[in-house]
Protein backbone atom coordinates (compact mmCIF):
# COMPACT_ATOMS: atom_id res chain seq x y z
CA UNK A 1 0.00 0.00 0.00
CA UNK A 2 1.13 3.83 -0.35
CA UNK A 3 1.63 6.91 1.91
CA UNK A 4 0.12 9.93 0.24
CA UNK A 5 1.13 13.60 1.72
CA UNK A 6 -2.25 15.47 1.39
CA UNK A 7 -2.56 19.13 1.97
CA UNK A 8 -6.30 20.55 3.14
CA UNK A 9 -7.62 16.89 3.91
CA UNK A 10 -9.81 17.61 6.87
CA UNK A 11 -12.46 19.14 5.11
CA UNK A 12 -14.54 18.85 1.90
CA UNK A 13 -12.38 17.62 -1.64
CA UNK A 14 -9.19 17.16 0.84
CA UNK A 15 -11.43 14.82 3.44
CA UNK A 16 -13.41 12.95 0.35
CA UNK A 17 -9.69 12.09 -1.14
CA UNK A 18 -8.74 10.77 2.23
CA UNK A 19 -11.77 8.92 2.89
CA UNK A 20 -11.12 7.39 -0.75
CA UNK A 21 -7.48 6.18 -0.11
CA UNK A 22 -8.07 5.04 2.95
CA UNK A 23 -10.66 2.62 2.02
CA UNK A 24 -7.91 1.37 -0.72
CA UNK A 25 -5.74 0.33 2.30
CA UNK A 26 -3.18 3.90 1.55
CA UNK A 27 -2.09 5.93 4.29
CA UNK A 28 -2.35 9.29 3.85
CA UNK A 29 -1.06 12.26 5.76
CA UNK A 30 -2.69 15.24 6.28
CA UNK A 31 -1.33 18.58 6.38
CA UNK A 32 -4.02 21.19 7.58
CA UNK A 33 -4.65 24.28 9.37
CA UNK A 34 -7.12 22.29 12.09
CA UNK A 35 -7.43 18.73 12.30
CA UNK A 36 -4.73 17.30 10.44
CA UNK A 37 -1.45 15.21 11.14
CA UNK A 38 0.54 18.02 10.77
CA UNK A 39 -0.91 21.58 11.88
CA UNK A 40 0.64 24.38 9.17
CA UNK A 41 -0.50 27.58 7.95
CA UNK A 42 0.25 27.43 4.25
CA UNK A 43 0.00 31.21 4.11
CA UNK A 44 3.30 31.63 5.86
CA UNK A 45 6.30 30.72 4.13
CA UNK A 46 8.18 29.84 7.64
CA UNK A 47 5.60 27.37 8.40
CA UNK A 48 5.33 25.51 4.52
CA UNK A 49 8.90 25.62 4.94
CA UNK A 50 8.69 23.65 8.65
CA UNK A 51 6.17 21.38 7.65
CA UNK A 52 8.07 20.33 4.93
CA UNK A 53 11.38 19.67 6.89
CA UNK A 54 9.35 17.55 9.75
CA UNK A 55 7.23 15.31 6.85
CA UNK A 56 10.26 14.36 5.28
CA UNK A 57 11.96 13.63 8.20
CA UNK A 58 8.99 11.44 9.47
CA UNK A 59 7.98 10.23 6.51
CA UNK A 60 11.51 9.55 4.04
CA UNK A 61 9.43 7.92 1.27
CA UNK A 62 6.00 8.98 -0.13
CA UNK A 63 4.47 8.01 -3.26
CA UNK A 64 2.34 10.71 -4.02
CA UNK A 65 1.44 14.48 -2.91
CA UNK A 66 -2.61 15.80 -3.36
CA UNK A 67 -2.53 19.84 -2.82
CA UNK A 68 -6.46 20.48 -2.18
CA UNK A 69 -5.49 23.25 0.74
CA UNK A 70 -7.03 26.51 -0.51
CA UNK A 71 -9.12 29.28 0.07
CA UNK A 72 -11.66 30.88 -2.26
CA UNK A 73 -12.50 34.58 -3.49
CA UNK A 74 -14.61 35.73 -0.68
CA UNK A 75 -11.24 35.23 1.53
CA UNK A 76 -11.11 38.35 3.34
CA UNK A 77 -6.92 39.09 3.00
CA UNK A 78 -6.12 38.84 -0.67
CA UNK A 79 -2.81 37.75 -0.15
CA UNK A 80 -3.26 35.02 1.64
CA UNK A 81 -5.32 33.77 -0.92
CA UNK A 82 -2.17 33.92 -3.21
CA UNK A 83 0.01 32.45 -0.44
CA UNK A 84 -2.10 29.49 0.33
CA UNK A 85 -3.63 28.71 -3.38
CA UNK A 86 -0.64 29.04 -5.23
CA UNK A 87 2.72 28.82 -3.11
CA UNK A 88 1.01 26.66 -0.49
CA UNK A 89 0.93 24.31 -3.46
CA UNK A 90 4.31 24.10 -5.45
CA UNK A 91 6.47 24.77 -2.34
CA UNK A 92 4.90 21.40 -0.72
CA UNK A 93 5.11 19.60 -4.19
CA UNK A 94 8.95 21.17 -4.63
CA UNK A 95 9.80 20.03 -1.00
CA UNK A 96 8.37 17.04 -0.99
CA UNK A 97 9.43 15.74 -4.49
CA UNK A 98 13.01 14.16 -3.25
CA UNK A 99 11.20 11.64 -0.61
CA UNK A 100 9.22 10.53 -3.58
CA UNK A 101 10.90 7.95 -6.14
CA UNK A 102 10.01 6.60 -10.03
CA UNK A 103 6.42 5.80 -10.21
CA UNK A 104 5.40 8.66 -7.93
CA UNK A 105 2.00 10.62 -8.96
CA UNK A 106 1.39 14.54 -7.53
CA UNK A 107 -2.01 16.09 -8.40
CA UNK A 108 -2.33 19.36 -8.06
CA UNK A 109 -6.20 21.43 -7.80
CA UNK A 110 -6.67 23.80 -9.68
CA UNK A 111 -10.12 25.03 -10.67
CA UNK A 112 -12.25 25.75 -13.79
CA UNK A 113 -12.23 29.32 -13.00
CA UNK A 114 -8.32 29.80 -13.70
CA UNK A 115 -9.40 30.97 -17.11
CA UNK A 116 -11.15 34.13 -15.64
CA UNK A 117 -7.82 35.89 -14.35
CA UNK A 118 -8.24 39.47 -15.73
CA UNK A 119 -4.96 40.35 -14.33
CA UNK A 120 -2.27 38.76 -16.03
CA UNK A 121 0.37 40.25 -14.17
CA UNK A 122 -0.39 38.70 -11.05
CA UNK A 123 0.14 35.03 -12.57
CA UNK A 124 3.73 36.06 -14.20
CA UNK A 125 4.73 36.93 -11.00
CA UNK A 126 3.59 34.06 -9.44
CA UNK A 127 5.04 32.21 -11.98
CA UNK A 128 8.14 34.45 -11.68
CA UNK A 129 8.70 32.89 -8.25
CA UNK A 130 8.16 37.32 -7.04
CA UNK A 131 5.96 36.23 -4.04
CA UNK A 132 6.16 40.03 -2.97
CA UNK A 133 5.26 41.35 -6.14
CA UNK A 134 2.11 39.01 -6.38
CA UNK A 135 1.03 40.13 -2.90
CA UNK A 136 1.29 44.07 -3.90
CA UNK A 137 -0.64 43.14 -7.17
CA UNK A 138 -3.03 41.06 -5.12
CA UNK A 139 -3.87 44.16 -2.65
CA UNK A 140 -4.93 46.23 -5.94
CA UNK A 141 -6.94 43.03 -6.86
CA UNK A 142 -10.39 41.53 -6.91
CA UNK A 143 -10.77 38.07 -5.14
CA UNK A 144 -12.12 36.45 -7.41
CA UNK A 145 -9.04 37.58 -9.82
CA UNK A 146 -6.74 35.93 -7.26
CA UNK A 147 -8.56 33.26 -6.45
CA UNK A 148 -8.77 32.42 -10.29
CA UNK A 149 -5.30 34.11 -10.82
CA UNK A 150 -3.84 31.28 -8.27
CA UNK A 151 -5.75 28.17 -9.72
CA UNK A 152 -4.07 29.48 -13.32
CA UNK A 153 -0.39 29.72 -11.93
CA UNK A 154 -1.15 26.50 -10.22
CA UNK A 155 -2.35 24.98 -13.80
CA UNK A 156 0.40 26.63 -15.59
CA UNK A 157 3.15 25.36 -13.28
CA UNK A 158 2.16 22.08 -13.71
CA UNK A 159 2.33 21.93 -17.45
CA UNK A 160 6.13 23.63 -17.12
CA UNK A 161 7.52 21.19 -14.43
CA UNK A 162 5.79 18.36 -15.30
CA UNK A 163 8.37 17.25 -17.86
CA UNK A 164 11.02 17.73 -15.16
CA UNK A 165 9.05 14.81 -12.87
CA UNK A 166 8.32 12.80 -15.78
CA UNK A 167 11.66 12.18 -15.93
CA UNK A 168 12.07 11.66 -12.96
CA UNK A 169 9.74 8.66 -13.08
CA UNK A 170 7.26 10.86 -11.24
CA UNK A 171 3.63 12.14 -12.73
CA UNK A 172 2.85 15.81 -12.61
CA UNK A 173 -1.14 16.65 -13.23
CA UNK A 174 -3.88 19.09 -12.12
CA UNK A 175 -7.59 18.59 -12.11
CA UNK A 176 -10.02 21.59 -12.33
CA UNK A 177 -13.23 21.02 -10.70
CA UNK A 178 -16.01 23.01 -11.56
CA UNK A 179 -19.17 23.86 -8.83
CA UNK A 180 -18.26 21.53 -6.00
CA UNK A 181 -20.80 21.43 -2.72
CA UNK A 182 -18.11 21.89 -0.08
CA UNK A 183 -17.99 23.99 3.30
CA UNK A 184 -15.57 26.47 1.56
CA UNK A 185 -18.34 26.43 -1.26
CA UNK A 186 -21.19 27.21 0.88
CA UNK A 187 -19.73 29.93 2.52
CA UNK A 188 -19.46 31.88 -0.85
CA UNK A 189 -22.46 30.87 -2.16
CA UNK A 190 -23.86 32.71 1.25
CA UNK A 191 -21.91 35.50 1.18
CA UNK A 192 -23.22 39.51 0.22
CA UNK A 193 -21.15 39.68 -2.71
CA UNK A 194 -20.63 36.51 -4.24
CA UNK A 195 -23.94 34.62 -3.38
CA UNK A 196 -26.45 35.60 -6.25
CA UNK A 197 -23.86 34.94 -9.05
CA UNK A 198 -23.31 31.45 -7.63
CA UNK A 199 -26.76 30.79 -7.16
CA UNK A 200 -26.39 32.08 -11.54
CA UNK A 201 -23.51 29.75 -11.67
CA UNK A 202 -24.82 26.78 -10.63
CA UNK A 203 -28.16 26.96 -12.55
CA UNK A 204 -25.84 27.07 -15.43
CA UNK A 205 -24.00 23.37 -15.40
CA UNK A 206 -24.88 21.73 -18.46
CA UNK A 207 -24.80 18.49 -16.41
CA UNK A 208 -27.90 19.50 -14.39
CA UNK A 209 -26.68 19.47 -11.21
CA UNK A 210 -23.21 21.01 -8.78
CA UNK A 211 -20.51 18.30 -8.48
CA UNK A 212 -20.06 16.48 -4.79
CA UNK A 213 -16.23 16.36 -3.30
CA UNK A 214 -16.96 12.19 -3.98
CA UNK A 215 -16.99 13.57 -8.19
CA UNK A 216 -13.37 14.94 -7.80
CA UNK A 217 -11.98 11.83 -5.33
CA UNK A 218 -12.78 8.94 -7.90
CA UNK A 219 -10.75 11.14 -10.60
CA UNK A 220 -7.57 12.07 -8.47
CA UNK A 221 -7.65 8.10 -7.12
CA UNK A 222 -7.54 6.87 -11.00
CA UNK A 223 -4.73 9.70 -11.12
CA UNK A 224 -2.77 7.95 -8.41
CA UNK A 225 -2.94 4.55 -9.99
CA UNK A 226 -1.09 2.42 -11.80
CA UNK A 227 -3.96 2.79 -14.58
CA UNK A 228 -3.12 6.37 -14.77
CA UNK A 229 0.85 5.72 -15.38
CA UNK A 230 0.87 7.67 -19.00
CA UNK A 231 -1.20 10.87 -18.00
CA UNK A 232 1.34 13.30 -17.01
CA UNK A 233 1.29 17.62 -17.58
CA UNK A 234 -2.59 17.18 -18.03
CA UNK A 235 -4.73 20.20 -16.42
CA UNK A 236 -8.69 17.71 -16.45
CA UNK A 237 -11.52 19.66 -16.15
CA UNK A 238 -14.41 17.93 -13.84
CA UNK A 239 -17.05 20.47 -13.92
CA UNK A 240 -20.18 19.38 -15.99
CA UNK A 241 -19.07 20.66 -18.89
CA UNK A 242 -19.13 23.89 -17.76
CA UNK A 243 -15.97 25.23 -18.93
CA UNK A 244 -16.71 23.84 -22.38
CA UNK A 245 -20.04 25.52 -22.85
CA UNK A 246 -18.07 28.96 -21.43
CA UNK A 247 -14.92 28.50 -23.80
CA UNK A 248 -15.95 25.78 -26.47
CA UNK A 249 -13.23 27.06 -29.00
CA UNK A 250 -10.26 26.67 -26.37
CA UNK A 251 -8.27 23.84 -27.41
CA UNK A 252 -7.40 23.59 -23.21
Amino acid sequence: MATYVLTGGATGIGAAIRQSLTAQGHTTVILDIRDGDYTVDLSSPDQRASVVKQVSTDHPHIDGVITCAGVASHFPDKSKIVDINYWGTVDIISGLASSMSRGGRIVAISSNSAPQCQVPALIDAMLGDDREGALTLAGAASGHDCYSGTKQAVARWVRQKAPEFARQGINLNAVAPGYIETPMTRQVAESAEYGEAIKQFVASIPAGRPGLPEDVAKLVTFLLSEDAGFIAGSLIFIDGAHDAMFRPDAPI
